[in-house]
């Protein structure tokens, strides 16, 4: 039997936090229904999914790279990058990686990135639910740790509420300093 993981990231475009992506190995023999992009399925949705791939999934793993390194190395390597390191992570070593997107991440067995694969391929779903869900759940933990940035709710995306936080309150720790909208706001505070 030929071992596919699919992977999947999610987090390119906040302003603040880790890209985070998932590697899911799905067991033939337990299908998991209603498997689809994590942006199509509502909050509720992919909590309930996520904990059916979590016990049902033959191997799966989530990794992360965070804000420091996406401004060193940029949002497309740290996103291929996380994506390395969950398959890396794996219990299995899979045949075959399929990738989200037009890009594959570096690894040693057969890789081929799918555009739209998170509506298209199964593991590719359930590996798009698992980075979504553990990203928002590390975004709730950073609402503890700086409240007053709205975490919260628009879970780093530069919403209206981001950036008046961002004016009001100045760059946070975990902030994507590369990003225009932080940098902009970073210049701004050094050159008033």
């Amino acid at each position: 039997m030929s071992l596919l993981c699919g992977v999947d990231e999610a987090g390119r475009g906040p302003l603040a936090g880790a890209v985070f992506a998932a590697a899911v190995i799905l067991h033939p023999d337990k299908p998991i229904a209603g498997l689809n992009d994590s942006k199509k399925l509502s909050e509720k949705k992919r909590e309930h999914l996520a904990c059916l791939i979590r016990e049902n999934a033959l191997s799966w793993a989530v990794a992360s790279v965070s804000a420091e390194e996406i401004d060193r190395i940029n949002i497309l390597q740290a996103s291929l990058l996380a994506m390395q390191r969950a398959v890396e992570k794996l219990s299995h070593r899979p045949d075959e990686v399929e990738a989200d997107g037009l890009h594959c991440p570096r690894l040693t067995m057969p890789t081929r990135a799918i555009v739209r694969g998170d509506s298209l391929v199964p593991a590719i779903s359930a590996a798009s639910i698992l980075a979504k869900t553990a990203r928002d759940a590390e975004m709730l933990e950073m609402h503890r740790l700086y409240p007053k940035y709205g975490f919260d709710r628009h879970k780093g995306y530069p919403t209206a509420d981001h950036l008046a936080a961002l004016a009001q309150h100045g760059v946070s720790i975990i902030h994507r300093r590369s990003y225009a909208p932080v940098r902009r706001f970073l210049e701004k505070n050094l050159h008033p």
